[in-house]
């Protein structure tokens, strides 16, 4: 079964035939990375520790360090993302609360290198 392309906040796509628009190779393994990122922690009730709540921090006084952690921990549990070499990950916290990320990884069952970067906050 396929995956529909959807993206965090989104809406389904449609193609010019009429079909839902699935994902495919790399853009599966990142939305499912951007969905375990972003989904509040506990939110799952029959996956309880799943989800990072990345959203969460925005806000609040959270360093970027913890961020980074956060982000390199669920990525460890992410059974798409290699971890030799270990995800790379890059984060910003502006004055304003906005949180800017970059995700580098490789992906387990291809070896591709892969970027994945996304901002929270207003």
């Amino acid at each position: 079964m396929s995956d529909a392309f959807l993206t965090w906040g989104g809406d389904l796509q449609v193609s010019a035939c009429g079909d839902i628009v699935v994902a495919t190779d790399s853009s599966v393994w990142q939305q499912r990375i951007l969905r375990r990122l972003l989904t509040n922690f506990q939110d799952y009730i029959w996956q309880p520790d799943y989800g990072a709540g990345l959203g969460g921090f925005v806000g609040q006084p959270a360093s970027k360090q913890v961020i980074e952690a956060t982000i390199r921990d669920q990525l460890n549990l992410e059974p798409s993302v290699s971890q030799i070499p270990p995800p790379t990950v890059a984060v910003l916290v502006e004055p304003n609360s906005q949180v800017f990320t970059d995700i580098g990884y490789v992906e387990s069952n291809t070896g591709s290198l892969q970027y994945l970067s996304f901002s929270l906050g207003t």
